[in-house]
């Protein structure tokens, strides 16, 4: 038990994690999360746009994205799904645009029933504590991640 809570302890300072209760049904947040036209209307922190180039939802399938920020820079994206269990779970590892190139994180996205509605948590697992420190300190990582779902949000208010 121990050997455990010490990985655990290890993993706190390699890991952001964020969440999120919506008053929307697990299904259809599920459904915003899954399906490339919806995401392309709210990923990313405010001011962000995004082009969906491949958004295949399965256990190994790719998600290749760029983010378009507001200053005119673009950021490619590449994903793999590593488990997609509908209406729970999504993961997928982040590797950058090109495998080995680019920030590299292991990400988990859990649905969870809140009554009638949602409760979002998601998290990213970092290759060392360097490399998470290097997304909040140059990206505002937390920050961004908070926005991103404030933007999910908005988006099923609006469905």
């Amino acid at each position: 038990m121990v050997e455990k809570n010490r990985d655990v302890a290890a993993a706190a300072d390699r890991e952001i994690v964020v969440g999120r209760v919506l008053d929307v049904q697990r299904e259809l947040v599920f459904e915003a999360w899954t399906n490339a036209e919806s995401v392309a209307q709210w990923w990313g922190p405010n001011g962000f746009t995004n082009t969906i180039q491949e958004m295949d939802v399965r256990p190994g399938g790719v998600w290749r994205h760029v983010l378009h920020s507001p200053d005119g820079v673009d950021y490619s994206n590449k994903s793999i799904f590593t488990e997609v269990v509908s209406p729970q779970r999504l993961a997928y590892r982040h590797c950058g645009p090109e495998e080995g190139r680019g920030l590299l994180f292991d990400a988990t996205v859990d649905f969870a029933e809140q009554g009638a509605g949602t409760e979002i948590t998601m998290r990213m697992l970092f290759r060392s504590t360097a490399d998470r420190d290097f997304l909040v300190n140059e990206f505002a990582g937390i920050d961004a991640a908070n926005q991103t779902l404030e933007r999910l949000a908005q988006y099923l208010a609006n469905k």
